[in-house]
């Protein structure tokens, strides 16, 4: 009898069938950032697909339920959680707002688009969490506008030590629906990935900048 797979490795298993998330020891990827990383994930891929859509879904729901019950509104991070964090709002019948890395340049100039009153209690909804920096920004701009932010979850996270430190510093509590790890072995043991880079992406998770010079 087949082993059945928990939310992790079930979700990391979306993410690979998708093509969500690529790995290329060889050829790496360049993020916004300028960091070379042989790892690179699209969650917006993920919309695309009914049932990865609706398993993702029902996931993040699922973990905003058990950490975070008191929850009174959704806010997604722009722009690649804005449609998670609303199928995220829209199941848990809560309110909706998103949070743009910069006030907008012409108009009103918001931050955070839609209606948040005051003192309400937030959960953040993101797509991927890399170094978590610009997360932590959309949580400053949510506590700027008098919000009570609760934590965070997301997809996926890179489990890199930067984010684990700045997350902790902020404390802001951050909750994943599957990680590097579990990704990478979910890789290995369905052919997407040989054993041999292992070794490259693990040297690379441990030290990022200087992998990538």
């Amino acid at each position: 009898m087949a082993e059945t797979k928990n939310t992790a490795q079930q979700v990391a298993a979306h993410l690979l069938n998708i093509q969500a998330v690529k790995l290329n020891t060889r050829e790496p990827f360049t993020w916004a950032s300028g960091l070379r990383s042989p790892i690179y994930c699209d969650n917006r891929r993920i919309l695309s697909y009914p049932q990865a859509r609706d398993y993702v879904r029902d996931a993040l729901v699922a973990k905003v339920k058990e950490h975070f019950p008191q929850a009174e509104y959704i806010a997604g991070v722009a722009t690649g959680a804005i449609a998670h964090g609303v199928l995220v709002a829209q199941q848990m019948e809560l309110p909706f707002v998103y949070v743009r890395s910069a006030g907008k340049g012409h108009g009103l100039g918001n931050q955070i688009e839609g209606e948040l009153p005051p003192a309400k209690k937030v959960v953040v909804i993101e797509d991927l969490v890399s170094t978590g920096q610009s997360s932590l920004s959309a949580v400053d701009a949510l506590i700027n506008a008098k919000a009570e932010v609760l934590g965070m979850v997301a997809i996926f996270t890179y489990g890199l030590d930067q984010a684990a430190e700045n997350m902790q510093s902020a404390q802001c509590p951050l909750f994943t629906l599957t990680d590097f790890n579990t990704l990478v072995q979910e890789a290995v043991n369905a052919g997407f990935l040989h054993h041999s880079s292992l070794e490259t992406l693990e040297k690379w998770r441990e030290d990022p900048q200087a992998w990538g010079r």
